[in-house]
């Protein structure tokens, strides 16, 4: 039963409509889904109406791979994406979701592998140098999963 994918258009906000016909699913459901997953949680504007991110979707669309497809109950769900955040991996999302860029970033590699030098790469020469850069690395990974953890 294959999927066809979603494309989560380029918006900093969704109204819930947009949610649920990105989503596939009511409106009734994606409220009971906010209390029942805290890591769904919209703003509301001035007025009261939901504001859903571009996470929130995802995060919409990862409860409903995780309920329908992979048939898990609304607990086991929820304790699979506190699983999933205390890991600090990235919901894993449906592969017929477009990323948002498919350009690798500096965060895709590791830096435990040491590049293939060359005769011109002399910006990092020192051991002090390299181990001083792996700190910066490491620094800059924490303060990305910082940036990405839910707000409390």
């Amino acid at each position: 039963m294959a999927s066809e994918p979603v494309i989560i258009p380029e918006k900093i906000y969704f109204k819930i409509g947009e949610v649920c016909d990105l989503v596939g699913v009511q409106a009734h459901v994606l409220r009971y889904w906010e209390t029942e997953f805290s890591m769904l949680s919209p703003q509301k504007n001035n007025s009261g109406q939901r504001s859903y991110r571009r996470r929130d979707v995802e995060m919409a669309l990862r409860i409903k791979q995780l309920l329908y497809k992979e048939m898990f109950t609304i607990a086991g769900a929820r304790k699979k994406l506190q699983a999933e955040h205390r890991e600090g991996t990235k919901p894993k999302t449906d592969p017929s979701v477009n990323a948002r860029s498919s350009a690798p970033t500096l965060f895709d590699t590791g830096f435990e592998e040491e590049p293939q030098r060359t005769t011109t790469d002399a910006a990092v020469s020192t051991p002090e140098q390299r181990d001083a850069l792996k700190t910066i690395a490491t620094n800059l990974l924490e303060l990305r999963e910082m940036l990405g953890a839910p707000r409390v």
